[in-house]
């Protein structure tokens, strides 16, 4: 099919019907103004709360490894890629929407994986006066360089040996696993990030 830019006498007996059956040009716009009214505007409230809400779930999560370094990870320093936290948390706020008591019936494992072997470092309990309807299991994962192993090895040797020498350094990539509590289904999601 080829449009061109004039009209031709059967186009103008076709519009010119439109026009009997009372159909205006001006009619057209009107129903593209319909759909403003009808698309609801954003909450801003939500948007304000939900910003919050990801801000204190991402500074959970740096307290959770601020907490272990020295009790679980043994190591002096953790560094975190930047934005990483609050990627987490919005990946936790999506997963969470879709629950009947939303982040509130959230209990959050998290561990760290480490050569494979993953290390349990806290449990986050959302809301501890409602009973979680879903389990989240986030696993960070450690950055593979081998520089750090080396630094560590000369630290560890010298007048500089310490036990707490060690920096640990997460990667940018980390798995969420989502399991339903009460379902019939007994579904499970695994979100490898």
């Amino acid at each position: 099919m080829v449009a061109t830019g004039s009209l031709s006498s059967k186009n103008s007996a076709n519009i010119a019907e439109l026009l009997d059956h009372g159909f205006h040009p001006g009619s057209l716009l009107n129903d593209f103004d319909y759909w403003d009214y009808v698309v609801p505007e954003p909450n801003l409230n939500e948007v304000i709360f939900e910003e919050t809400t990801c801000q204190s779930l991402a500074k959970m999560l740096e307290n959770c490894l601020s907490k272990s370094k020295q009790t679980k990870l043994g190591c002096s320093k953790v560094l975190v890629p930047e934005k990483l936290t609050q990627r987490i948390a919005q990946d936790v706020l999506r997963l969470s929407s879709t629950e009947p008591c939303g982040l509130r019936g959230c209990v959050m494992h998290v561990n760290l994986e480490i050569e494979n072997v993953c290390k349990k470092l806290d449990k986050i309990v959302c809301d501890s006066s409602v009973v979680p309807t879903f389990e989240l299991t986030l696993v960070f994962k450690q950055e593979n360089c081998s520089w750090t192993s080396f630094r560590d090895f000369f630290f560890s040797r010298g007048r500089f040996s310490s036990g707490l020498r060690r920096t640990l350094i997460l990667s940018s990539g980390f798995r969420l696993v989502k399991k339903k509590l009460y379902s019939l289904i007994g579904t499970t999601v695994i979100e490898e990030c």
